[in-house]
């Protein structure tokens, strides 16, 4: 029987249009309706086959559900001996098998649900695959999940445990994959970034495809390196040597920024949602012809967003990949104002969607496909910035919505195979995998402590005023004027800007990464970097000029770079320009001991004979740079790991988590959320911030008879509830704004289910032949005496809503949506339906409540 079930479920993967509707022992619905056999060849399972067809056992509950051994008179009308010849039905097989692979990475739709029969019997009801922009149902997941674990352990003997412990390491496998590939990429990345950013400056001789470093490895620092010809070098070009070598600069950042910018812009996805999709708030419509750029940005807004439930198709695709890739790697080539480590973390989440389709158990999962994506966030974070226990509480803290401990080790495991692979590659040939990363041995003073508070003040400030700058600029100017409609000109404005401004200071003409390192580095005899070390009182002035030149055009092309639309990432610019300050103040710290060196404070800790290096400025740029990245992401914890692994120096470690706590307090007070949930609110997003309290909201409310929707469509079950009528229902709920929830089921005003629309509207689908007159039925005791079986849509129907009592405070609604995830909550009032909360109406509700207050 099991054979003859497996052969049907063959035939079924060849006919069915979309692979990831595919059940596994499928019947003719014309049996279900008492049709002959002779029928079954003109109807085949196809698209429009009733999801309730495939249950492997006859349901004592729901009669109409065929039998096994209805299915196996249907399947079996071959002959049961065969002669061993070749057969057409083994080049079905094999191509089925070909098409599964491949159906992996099509549109889902249809059956999310394989196991039907199990999950009516929990009372949740069956699903289809969520569509875009919605929310999925955690609790769903959970079951479903609890459910296909259920069956496993089930199986005993050894057969058991090797199916058991096989699917145990099934997310271990992943993850390591996930960690090698996201290495591989990112060091692709970094390879071709470092050769791009040197293009600009000229090329090498001896081997076109090398950067600067690598061209120069075997020239001293007395000798200048013959192999590496500047552009007026290479154009003979002696008079006005400067201005060409300014123009070669402009016109190859130009070109790499233009390039990454079409390449973004033509190769963009549109959104697909259904008719009866609502990705806006209340009173708005989702603009279908809206030209989608995922690849631009720095994804993590997007990403948290994901993480906490919301579906956006095509944001974590192999397209968005391969463009989120390529085009990065231009864009920092340019030299503007931004960093990769945050489109990192996207790239690193992409792959984890896609390798997570390599296995069933996270394919068919949206809820675990989850914690891959948190574990894949690690290894962006690890990837980028060398820190792999960073990463795993960059997840904890900033991005994952739901992080049980299992995906507590799974994530550090993931980041710590994607550090060790991209050590072993070495794409910097140095033997490092940032470019920026330094080790002090010197400890602080005890008088510096008053400069570390300083400057986590003034980084609270800068990190607090660039988030603001950043947010209205985009509010009130991108979006707002011409700029929205020609993307490819705004950046085209911002790189020509950006790369004159940047030509004639010799610190902002050197690439983020060596600049930040250069920042960072302590001084010693051997190496001077760049002229950032003071060797005397008078030679700080240039020093000073310079780096103030630097942070006032980091500071203002940031503001005008984040947001284009090409990857860009904030992490490295905020870094930039914290450290410029930083620098600069150890640096007047570093004068103050040269010059009055017989001060009671500096001549009890200060050596006479090293005035010099008495204060390690270096230190004072890490302190200011944490303080600042604080105050734009609001990280405390994980910046403060990521900052250690970044400078080896456990000594350091007091000051810096200082400059960011403090910086963290001032930011708050002035701006109080980060630039994420700002650009999340600006986006419109669905999230529910699962750690945020919304004491203005719960002062506000006391209950939730005040906050529910009374009007929304109910589907009685006493009433004829006819195809026509359902559609012009489902119609009527697609302009209400909430288009992705659903229609609490009434017998008379006692709640008996709830039915999502998706699921209502596919239930609709599979019955597309009948006339719009015919009834249909959400309750089995009225469904009985029924003949035609086809339009019973009992196995769709949530049995088991969560509710919550009409006296119910807010918190306790807050709390229910934040920790379970929920999509919906109904309120009733002993039994009797009252109406629904839906969870974007909350998020409109606490947006209003918050601009108020605002």
């Amino acid at each position: 029987m099991a054979d003859r079930s497996k052969i049907g479920s063959i035939n079924d993967q060849i006919n069915n249009e979309d692979i990831d509707s595919i059940v596994q022992s499928p019947w003719s619905s014309s049996i279900a309706s008492g049709h002959s056999k002779d029928s079954i060849k003109e109807h085949e399972p196809d698209e429009t086959t009733s999801l309730l067809e495939g249950a492997r056992e006859p349901s004592v509950r729901y009669s109409h559900f065929p039998s096994v051994r209805e299915d196996d008179i249907a399947v079996n009308s071959t002959p049961r001996f065969r002669r061993h010849t070749w057969n057409p039905r083994q080049l079905k097989q094999l191509t089925a098998a070909l098409t599964e692979q491949i159906g992996r990475y099509k549109r889902r739709s249809g059956a999310y649900d394989e196991d039907k029969q199990a999950m009516v019997s929990e009372g949740g009801g069956i699903r289809v695959w969520y569509d875009d922009y919605t929310t999925i149902d955690w609790i769903h997941d959970y079951v479903k999940e609890r459910v296909r674990v259920r069956k496993l352990h089930s199986i005993k003997g050894i057969r058991g445990w090797i199916i058991t412990s096989y699917d145990g390491l099934q997310g271990w496998f992943l993850v390591f994959l996930i960690g090698i590939v996201t290495a591989c990429f990112a060091a692709g990345v970094d390879i071709a970034a470092e050769w791009g950013s040197d293009l600009k400056d000229g090329y090498c001789t001896t081997s076109l495809r090398s950067n600067k470093n690598f061209c120069c490895a075997n020239s001293t620092h007395d000798k200048e390196c013959e192999e590496w010809k500047s552009w007026s070098q290479a154009m003979q070009i002696n008079d006005s040597r400067d201005l060409f070598d300014c123009l070669a600069y402009v016109v190859v950042a130009f070109l790499f920024a233009t390039g990454s910018v079409l390449l973004v812009k033509h190769n963009s996805l549109y959104p697909s949602p259904s008719s009866k999709s609502s990705a806006q708030q209340e009173n708005t419509s989702l603009h279908r012809k809206q030209l989608k750029l995922y690849a631009a940005g720095s994804g993590i807004p997007e990403v948290k967003t994901i993480l906490s439930g919301f579906v956006i198709r095509g944001f974590l695709g192999i397209r968005t990949l391969w463009v989120k890739a390529f085009s990065l790697a231009m864009v920092v080539s340019a030299g503007m104002t931004l960093g990769k480590e945050g489109p990192f973390v996207h790239i690193a989440c992409c792959i984890g969607n896609i390798l997570s389709r390599l296995f069933h158990k996270y394919n068919k999962n949206e809820g675990k496909r989850r914690e891959i994506l948190s574990a894949s966030a690690a290894a962006g974070v690890s990837v980028a910035f060398a820190a792999p226990i960073g990463g795993v509480l960059f997840s904890l803290e900033e991005v994952s919505y739901y992080f049980p401990s299992k995906t507590l080790c799974r994530s550090f495991f993931c980041a710590i195979v994607a550090a060790v692979s991209l050590k072993l590659i070495n794409p910097f040939g140095t033997g490092k995998i940032v470019m920026f990363q330094v080790f002090y041995n010197k400890d602080w003073h005890v008088f510096e402590i008053v400069n570390f508070l300083i400057l986590g003040v003034i980084g609270g400030l800068i990190g607090a005023l660039l988030c603001k700058s950043i947010f209205l600029y985009t509010k009130y100017i991108r979006n707002r004027t011409w700029l929205k409609q020609w993307p490819v000109v705004e950046v085209m404005i911002v790189v020509t800007i950006t790369a004159a401004v940047n030509f004639w200071n010799k610190y902002t003409r050197m690439s983020n990464t060596d600049l930040v390192f250069g920042l960072f580095s302590e001084c010693t005899v051997e190496n001077e970097h760049d002229g950032l070390c003071v060797n005397s009182p008078e030679g700080m002035y240039e020093i000073f000029n310079l780096l103030g030149l630097a942070l006032i055009s980091k500071f203002l092309t940031c503001v005008i770079t984040f947001g284009i639309r090409t990857p860009a990432g904030i992490f490295i610019p905020t870094l930039l320009i914290g450290a410029c300050f930083g620098r600069m103040l150890g640096i007047a710290m570093q004068y103050l001991t040269m010059t009055y060196p017989n001060f009671p404070i500096f001549s009890t800790v200060c050596n006479q004979n090293e005035d010099r290096n008495c204060v390690i400025p270096g230190v004072y740029a890490i302190v200011g740079a944490a303080a600042s990245l604080a105050g734009v992401t609001r990280m405390t914890v994980s910046l403060t790991v990521i900052m250690f692994e970044l400078t080896g120096a456990l000594t350091y470690v007091l000051p810096i988590m200082t400059a960011i706590m403090i910086s963290k307090w001032v930011s708050d007070g002035i701006v109080k959320h980060g630039i994420y949930d700002l650009l999340i609110d600006l986006g419109g997003h669905p999230y529910l911030d699962s750690k945020a309290e919304y004491d203005e909201a719960t002062s506000t409310l006391t209950t939730t008879l005040e906050l529910c929707q009374k009007d929304l469509e109910v589907i009685d079950v006493n009433d004829l509830n006819t195809i026509g009528e359902l559609k012009a229902k489902l119609k009527k709920l697609a302009t209400s704004g909430y288009s992705d929830a659903g229609f609490p089921i009434v017998d008379n005003t006692i709640l008996v289910g709830y039915i999502a629309s998706t699921e209502l509207e596919h239930a609709l689908s599979l019955v597309h032949s009948s006339d719009n007159s015919t009834r249909c039925y959400f309750k089995e005791l009225i469904f009985e005496n029924v003949i035609d079986k086809s339009t019973n849509f009992t196995a769709y129907v949530n049995q088991a809503p969560l509710t919550v009592s009409k006296n119910a405070s807010l918190e306790v609604v807050l709390e229910l949506f934040k920790k379970l995830g929920l999509r919906y909550v109904i309120v009733v009032d002993r039994g009797q339906y009252i109406g629904v909360i839906h969870k974007k109406r909350l998020l409109v509700y606490l947006r209003q409540i918050k601009g108020e207050n605002n």
